[in-house]
């Protein structure tokens, strides 16, 4: 039985290997996930054309109206910010408190911490595949819950990931009740 390519024997990059894989076989995670993780990830896939991940260009709101309010647009860059925030959806607003549209992720995040939200950056870049997170957390104005959050990448020459597409699926938060 062969083993997986590598570039060493000539039969392939691992790389190209993550987003092929990513574009043909669904996620493991995508079965435990809600209706509007699945809808979004199915969403980004069918916009995948010959094997290449999607451009920004791909994405069109008018394709996803109900879900718009959910979702981010963030930049990679090649700076101490490593990644900004392109397009923020309203409710993402609304849970920050504010619209983080310019600042870093360093700067506007919202999650359980800086570390943990950096790490899904950054394995979206550096595995070129869809990063799935199910930690929950409370907004900062305590009035929404996350359960979970998708991170898409996108890239515009088909080689370099230079946005990733974010949704976050939030529901009002109920605070526990004590039972006597």
């Amino acid at each position: 039985m062969a083993g997986p390519a590598s570039p060493e024997d000539g039969t392939g990059d691992p790389a190209t290997q993550r987003i092929e894989s990513a574009l043909t076989d669904e996620p493991v995670w995508l079965a435990k996930a809600g209706a509007q993780i699945q809808h979004m990830y199915r969403y980004w896939r069918g916009k995948a054309r010959d094997g290449r991940l999607p451009r920004r260009a791909d994405i069109d709101p008018a394709d996803i109206p109900r879900l718009l309010s959910h979702l981010m647009i963030v930049e990679v860059v090649d700076d101490a910010r490593r990644y900004v925030y392109r397009l923020v959806g309203t409710k993402e607003v609304e849970m920050r408190g504010r619209d983080p549209t310019g600042l870093s992720v360093i700067d506007g995040f919202l999650g359980p911490s800086l570390e943990d939200a950096l790490s899904m950056y950054d394995g979206t870049v550096r595995l070129r595949t869809p990063q799935y997170d199910d930690k929950p957390y409370v907004s900062t104005n305590g009035r929404w819950v996350s359960d979970e959050t998708l991170f898409l990448p996108l890239s515009d020459d088909g080689a370099r990931i230079n946005r990733i597409l974010v949704f976050a699926a939030t529901e009002p938060y109920r605070k526990p009740t004590r039972r006597p």
